[in-house]
């Protein structure tokens, strides 16, 4: 997860308990980031910016795909006719 995204989680986090807790808030939300970072860490996920990457690639990958095989249907066709 990025960065922007965790720290949103922990200030939703954070801003979710109750009044009484408010004067650990700053421990707190640092606890509360590093255990998301970890989290996230152990899931191996991907950032944000990486997936668009790769689905570029996939896009392009699915492209060419596409042609290679309208280009066999018609060496096919071609050999059908000899």
């Amino acid at each position: 997860m990025e960065n922007m995204q965790l720290d949103e989680l922990a200030r939703r986090f954070i801003a979710g308990l109750p009044s009484a807790v408010a004067g650990m808030r700053a421990e707190l939300e640092t606890n509360f980031r590093a255990a998301l970072q970890g989290a996230a860490g152990r899931f191996d996920l991907a950032s944000r910016s990486e997936f668009e990457v790769q689905a570029k690639v996939l896009e392009r990958a699915r492209a060419r795909i596409a042609e290679l095989e309208a280009r066999m249907t018609q060496l096919e066709e071609r050999l059908d006719r000899l």
